[in-house]
């Protein structure tokens, strides 16, 4: 191991370092080339007293992957562990509802800890920011992607008339942006491209990016839920009223800003709290932020291993999470075993969310819900 530093003094750029309670990293886990590229030494000095960990592959790190015995060190390697990679296989897939696309990864993993995330049912049991250095070869795709599209022919859920690429499927990119400058990178991109618009979802205010100048080519979707629910299930988050008070300094500065009412969790007095949380968007968001609001609703999804692994370190988000008697197994598209409400109890969670908005935030567009 060696100071992160020291192979590179004579190249670090100018950064300064990160100082976030989300972040205080003490070892980065990183491919040669991946440490090597100007990104990735961008990450470095970002963190300056980090030990550099050199490995043959993002995917291959023993003391990370599959090592059972971090589950109760989940969080604290959220906290003090980066890994760096270069990202592979650069393919935009299909998308039918947040998005046309998903875009290539720029980052994987995220410091902040929802118990219902989707993304360590991959990693095992450890789940920190892996930053993809290879940010111009991404963004080269992107653009190239973007232009075989030509003009959008017709309007559909994801937007009237751009075709939207999500570039944050695999983490938040309001932390990331802490991480390095690769979203910065990709709002600048999207902002030459008159046909696309990017779209990240995200639990965490990070006002850095309101100097970013999107030009209204960055669709920012932030995540809320009742105030309950979140200071139990969103670990490691922005408080959800700090969420709703940044929606118009984010349209101001030039975002396009949606709400992504998700995911809602079925217990004893939701309809009360969500009541409560869409009277509060109706008192304090301005009616420029209404007028393009949309919404989407997403109800839990759940995993079996993920149920386990949270009993490890979490076991009271289970007790909204996991509720057999309410549930029923699906197989996802990746073959994954979840479990997801049954579906007359989420036909009518759906049905009666629906009505609370058209009562309370009827100015609210709800893109889909399922």
């Amino acid at each position: 191991m060696t100071d992160a530093l020291t192979l590179f003094d004579d190249v670090v750029p100018a950064e300064t370092p990160v100082a976030s309670r989300l972040l205080q990293v003490r070892t980065v886990y990183a491919e040669p080339a991946a440490a090597d590229s100007p990104r990735g030494r961008q990450v470095l000095a970002r963190f300056p007293g980090a030990e550099l960990v050199e490995v043959p592959s993002h995917w291959q790190i023993p003391d990370l992957h599959g090592n059972e015995g971090n589950v109760d060190r989940w969080v604290r390697i959220k906290t003090e562990t980066l890994v760096l990679g270069v990202k592979k296989s650069l393919s935009a897939r299909p998308n039918d509802r947040s998005a046309n696309w998903i875009a290539p990864s720029t980052a994987n993993g995220c410091a902040m800890a929802c118990a219902y995330c989707y993304v360590p049912r991959r990693k095992g049991y450890a789940n920190p920011i892996t930053v993809f250095t290879n940010i111009d070869q991404i963004t080269g795709y992107l653009r190239r992607h973007v232009a075989r599209q030509g003009v959008k022919a017709a309007a559909d859920e994801s937007d009237p008339v751009s075709w939207v690429y999500d570039i944050g499927e695999n983490s938040d990119c309001s932390v990331d942006a802490l991480v390095s400058d690769n979203v910065a990178d990709l709002v600048a991109t999207f902002r030459e491209l008159p046909t696309a618009k990017a779209s990240f979802a995200t639990k965490y205010v990070n006002r850095d990016l309101l100097d970013l100048d999107p030009e209204g080519r960055t669709r920012v979707r932030f995540s809320l839920m009742p105030d309950a629910d979140a200071r139990v299930l969103d670990v490691r988050t922005s408080r959800v009223a700090e969420r709703i008070a940044a929606v118009d300094d984010f349209v101001g500065a030039g975002y396009e800003v949606h709400l992504n009412l998700s995911p809602v969790v079925l217990r004893d007095g939701w309809e009360a709290d969500w009541t409560a949380l869409l009277q509060q968007l109706d008192d304090e968001l301005d009616d420029v932020s209404k007028a393009q609001a949309a919404a989407e609703v997403i109800m839990l999804t759940h995993n079996e291993q993920l149920h386990e692994v949270n009993l490890g370190w979490h076991p009271q988000a289970e007790e909204l999470l996991w509720r057999p008697e309410l549930q029923q197994r699906k197989v996802s598209q990746n073959g994954q075993l979840n479990v997801r409400y049954r579906n007359d109890v989420k036909r009518a969670g759906v049905t009666r969310l629906q009505e609370l908005i058209g009562r309370h935030a009827p100015w609210l567009r709800v893109r889909y819900a399922f």
